[in-house]
């Protein structure tokens, strides 16, 4: 069974800098879609993904979407140009994306996160309105009928959301 509070509070802990989106975020934004993996956005730097090597080692992460899967630790190695990583852990599945469809690079998405207290920690999380533009740029089945539960969300509280645009 996944931990995905673990992996959270892995990343926290080391003040690993980060953005949480995806399903998780949906849920802390109010969602009732659950989810089994955790989705966070970083700037995949060479140093960052040493970083990120030190925070899941005792977890034996290993890249997921390949034929043969292989550890973390060990590839890549060195320079290599990563865009987001697609881990299995022993808490859980852990994706770890560069940008996110619909808003951008890591640094774009970091200026409209929020700080949300989870576990006595605080993390930082998607904006809800970024949520709702990724989710509809993504476009799947799912991310389509969590973006309309979160723009009935946003629209009780308040939150003047624009309609998706035309191309997506």
């Amino acid at each position: 069974m996944p931990n995905l509070e673990k992996l959270l509070q892995k990343f926290t802990e080391a003040e690993f800098d980060f953005v949480l989106v995806g399903g998780f975020a949906g849920v802390l934004h109010g969602s009732s879609y659950v989810t089994d993996d955790l989705d966070i956005c970083a700037a995949l730097s060479t140093e960052n993904v040493e970083v990120l090597r030190n925070i899941l080692r005792d977890l034996n992460p290993t890249h997921r979407m390949t034929a043969n899967p292989f550890s973390f630790l060990e590839h890549p190695k060195g320079e290599a140009n990563i865009t987001n990583l697609y881990l299995e852990t022993d808490a859980g599945v852990v994706d770890v994306l560069g940008s996110v469809l619909g808003i951008g690079e890591y640094d774009r998405l970091a200026e409209n996160a929020i700080e949300v207290p989870l576990n006595g920690l605080i993390c930082r999380v998607i904006s809800l309105p970024d949520l709702i533009t990724a989710k509809e740029a993504v476009a799947r089945d799912k991310d389509l009928l969590v973006a309309k539960e979160l723009r009935a969300i946003a629209a009780k509280r308040g939150i003047d959301i624009p309609p998706p645009s035309s191309d997506s």
